[in-house]
């Protein structure tokens, strides 16, 4: 939540757990669980680690030798990602952090004078697609970043446009969200959708793919959901208690 901790659910009741519980902060903005079965956790004070029994705050060094104007003290953590090597991948307002298990190195590479991670809140969100590609969008950027492992690659949605790198669908299409619509990526060109394709809002906050291949947005207008073909679009007039969308999540069993 935004001001009130972390909460668990376990099919009947729900477990608060705040600063006084151990917690750095009370606003949270990021949960993953990694191959281990621990929980990280982002917030605006930086990062802890839940084993099931206590949390642990973990400090994610600043780097050195930066205008002291340009970067933050504390680490903001807006989002984390473990990639297929076991390595977690920080997003944080001082730039991206790789923790190996044991320390966190920066992961910085200068793009040709874009700026790619010299300024604050330059990535907020980072994919690994199938073929082990790392993707990095934010608002303070334009386009969106691929690493290959060698070499980082600048692409623009729509000009020049930021985007959050969303998810990788079943056939394959990189998906990306802002708030002037989504955009597909098929390996060669970017595919916008907008209110002028049937979506109830341009901003896009959330997309997730269903079991069924379906595509979700959520966003400022609602649910729209995407069957390749055409959109179907949820609003409180279908029982939604807010129209405001920041999270969509298919659970085992299809709901």
């Amino acid at each position: 939540t935004t001001e009130n901790g972390l909460y668990k659910y376990d099919g009947k009741t729900f477990t608060q757990f705040l600063v006084s519980d151990g917690l750095n902060s009370n606003n949270i903005n990021a949960l993953l669980e990694d191959k281990d079965g621990k929980i990280w956790i982002g917030t605006p004070a930086g990062v802890c680690l839940y084993d099931g029994k206590t949390f642990t705050k973990i400090q994610i060094p600043l780097r050195k030798n930066l205008p002291p104007n340009k970067f933050k003290k504390t680490q903001e953590v807006f989002s984390i990602m473990q990639d297929k090597s076991g390595k977690l991948w920080f997003a944080t307002i001082n730039g991206v952090y790789i923790y190996d298990g044991k320390s966190f190195t920066p992961f910085i590479i200068d793009e040709g004078g874009v700026g790619y991670m010299s300024s604050n809140n330059n990535v907020e969100y980072i994919l690994e697609d199938k073929a082990g590609n790392i993707w990095f969008g934010g608002r303070g950027n334009k386009g969106v970043f691929r690493y290959d492992g060698k070499s980082i690659t600048n692409l623009k949605p729509n000009g020049d446009n930021w985007a959050w790198p969303a998810l990788q669908d079943k056939n394959g299409n990189i998906w990306f969200s802002n708030w002037s619509g989504a955009y597909r990526y098929d390996g060669k060109s970017f595919t916008s959708f907008t209110k002028s394709n049937g979506m109830l809002s341009d901003s896009v906050m959330r997309i997730i793919e269903d079991k069924n291949g379906n595509i979700w947005f959520g966003g400022g207008g609602g649910i729209c959901r995407y069957d390749g073909k055409s959109f179907t679009c949820f609003t409180t007039k279908n029982g939604l208690i807010n129209q405001g969308i920041w999270a969509i999540l298919e659970d085992k069993t299809g709901n």
